[in-house]
């Protein structure tokens, strides 16, 4: 993983409620270990026809649509089963932070374990969000704080390990062998 500190990107808006996981990523689209590729399945049913063909109408196959690294989506976000190919499939598509008003537990944990920011904030700046796609915005780990155009801004929380592993760029196992010195010398005093 590249270390985060920062994000800042237009916003991608998705205002439906509720989207589940399997909306995210089809079940039949979980057949590999690969994070890579998963891209072009997030979403599918939404940006694809029957036979595979592209719905024109889809906001995520306009021709600007992977240029936005922050998608907004609607509240309850990622509810439903858990897997954690739906945080691979919007990295792999060129997501790097979501924010709602709300995320499913189990998706946002999965999120930031595998680098993608999930970010939840108050319901009215989330609806603020929602009115006002494309919006540029700085997502700043460092101060959790997300800054707008105009003043606007927002501050959100996240788990403190989790933050610390996205700033260093590592997962858990990771942070983990990362401290393998201090680890040695501890057991050698012991």
């Amino acid at each position: 993983m590249t270390p985060i500190t920062k994000i800042e990107s237009t916003t991608l808006v998705l205002p439906q409620e509720n989207i589940d996981t399997d909306q995210i990523i089809p079940a039949r689209f979980l057949t590999t270990t690969e994070r890579t590729g998963l891209g072009r399945a997030v979403f599918y049913d939404w940006r694809y026809h029957g036979d595979g063909s592209e719905r024109a109408d889809s906001l995520l196959n306009q021709p600007d649509a992977r240029q936005h690294a922050i998608l907004v989506a609607g509240r309850n976000f990622a509810c439903g089963s858990s897997r954690e190919h739906a945080p691979w499939a919007l990295l792999d598509y060129g997501f790097k932070a979501v924010i709602s008003s709300e995320i499913a537990d189990i998706f946002r944990s999965n999120a930031l374990k595998n680098g993608l920011v999930a970010i939840v904030i108050s319901p009215e700046r989330h609806a603020e969000l929602l009115a006002r796609p494309g919006m540029a915005l700085s997502i700043d780990l460092e101060s959790l704080r997300i800054q707008g155009p105009d003043g606007w801004q927002a501050e959100f929380e996240l788990d403190a390990f989790a933050r610390r592993c996205l700033m260093m760029g590592v997962d858990q196992l990771g942070y983990i062998l990362a401290q393998e010195a201090a680890i040695s010398q501890f057991e050698a005093r012991q």
